[in-house]
């Protein structure tokens, strides 16, 4: 049983004014960057509810844009980051848009970077904690509150029990998985957040399993250094 971390209770060092507008918003941020890869050349944002209705008075556009930069939620740029990403000639458009999700402060993020595009919803739930909802049009649901792997693979028997004998093997512990398909043998993606932290070379080896079409590693627990200004 996971109990509950200082983080979870008090919320993150951050830059303010507010841990649900700015600091989960950052993380929100920070999810689609590490899913991506790499820093986006095109990023649109669309807020919803109270993201929609306050996000230039509480500097959600500013958190979100650090997190795109990789920046973490407590670093000195994110006042700067719109500015820092137009130097680094990433494009960002904001809007405001309608839907029905399960918390009002909830973001969706489509960046992109050369032929690579990823679009992911993520909602932000109170104290600097996140909910993402969805990867791709998938339905997947995690916090990136540990390391979490994201598995884009076909849908096969015997997929997740691969994946699992690996991480056992190297005593990786899951705490938590979401999976979700496009149809029976269709296209698929897992995500699994795990106790500890993954090396490469893991991460390498599970990318090579049958019917993996990519993995990425989206670890919030290791600090943002991001982009320089």
């Amino acid at each position: 049983m996971r109990f509950k971390d200082v983080f979870s209770i008090i919320g993150p060092a951050m830059v303010g004014p507010s841990s649900s507008h700015t600091a989960g918003a950052v993380r929100i941020g920070r999810v689609a960057r590490h899913i991506l890869g790499e820093l986006p050349q095109k990023a649109d944002i669309l807020f919803y509810g109270s993201f929609a209705d306050t996000y230039r008075g509480h500097g959600t556009d500013l958190a979100i844009a650090g997190g795109l930069l990789d920046f973490d939620t407590d670093d000195a740029r994110i006042p700067s980051s719109l500015a820092i990403a137009e130097q680094l000639g990433m494009d960002i458009v904001f809007k405001e848009s309608k839907g029905q999700f399960p918390h009002p402060n909830t973001a969706k993020i489509i960046a992109r970077s050369g032929e690579r595009e990823i679009t992911v919803i993520g909602s932000s739930i109170g104290g600097g904690n996140i909910e993402m909802l969805g990867v791709n049009e998938f339905d997947v649901k995690f916090t990136a509150m540990y390391p979490t792997l994201i598995l884009f693979h076909d849908d096969r028997p015997g997929m997740i029990a691969d994946v699992t004998r690996v991480l056992s093997r190297e005593n990786v512990n899951i705490g938590h998985m979401s999976v979700d398909r496009k149809g029976r043998s269709g296209e698929a993606l897992t995500v699994i957040d795990t106790d500890s932290s993954l090396t490469a070379e893991l991460i390498r080896e599970i990318a090579q399993l049958a019917t993996v079409r990519d993995v990425r590693l989206v670890d919030l627990t290791a600090a943002g250094g991001g982009e320089s200004s």
